[in-house]
């Protein structure tokens, strides 16, 4: 399978792709260029959350944490005094970078159903769900980040199949087919329990309308 700095490396570079793209064609302002472009790179180490140790787990569960804060300051700020609410954000991202990512290590399994395509709709769906609903951003944009969050996985489990190809011997790895997959093989409850919250999410997602202008604005692009 292709290491972090590999894995990170493609992801910056398609999502720079992506987002001087969208700046050019006129879809983003260059700040909310820098967010796909984030969100991509975000999303391409994001299947390694079930690695048992790495760097990507650290800074997936850090980033995570950050942005665990950030919401529960904009859902507490209006029925917590300044002094409460740091003490609860501050909880929180204990909570989360330092128990949350223990007990998820011990009940996952590298390569399972996070290295497949049903866990990267799940991230993207939650990403515009979240973006939306909580941060407040218009339908296109919020949108617009669940994309890049999918873009990244993608690149992610491609790049783990790529390195599962050995040329030179020409010859398969035992870990061909267990990267890029619709859903976890071995484990159908967990894809059955994914696909539970996705149909969870679908209440809180922004109109679809904006998506299907997006996805045609970029197949224009491309063509």
């Amino acid at each position: 399978m292709a290491d972090f700095r590999t894995h990170l490396t493609a992801a910056v570079g398609g999502g720079t792709l992506l987002a001087v793209g969208g700046w050019q064609a006129g879809l983003w302002s260059p700040a909310e260029a820098l967010s796909v472009a984030a969100l991509t790179s975000f999303g391409g180490i994001l299947p390694d959350i079930d690695a048992d140790n790495s760097h990507a787990v650290r800074l997936i569960f850090n980033t995570l944490a950050l942005l665990a804060v950030v919401a529960g300051a904009l859902l507490m700020q209006a029925w917590l005094t300044p002094g409460r609410l740091l003490l609860a954000c501050g909880g929180i991202y204990i909570g989360v970078r330092y128990l949350l990512s223990p007990v998820f290590k011990r009940l996952s399994v590298h390569r399972g159903i996070w290295h497949s395509l049903l866990a990267g709709l799940l991230c993207a769906l939650a990403t515009s769900a979240v973006g939306h609903r909580l941060l407040l951003l218009e339908p296109g944009l919020a949108w617009s980040h669940g994309v890049a969050v999918l873009l990244g996985f993608c690149i992610h489990l491609l790049l783990d199949e790529m390195f599962s190809v050995d040329l030179t011997g020409a010859r398969l790895k035992r870990s061909f087919g267990t990267a890029f997959k619709l859903f976890d093989y071995r484990e159908p409850c967990n894809s059955v329990l994914m696909l539970l919250l996705i149909a969870g999410l679908v209440p809180l997602l922004p109109a679809w309308t904006p998506l299907l202008t997006l996805l045609d604005q970029g197949a224009a692009l491309w063509r």
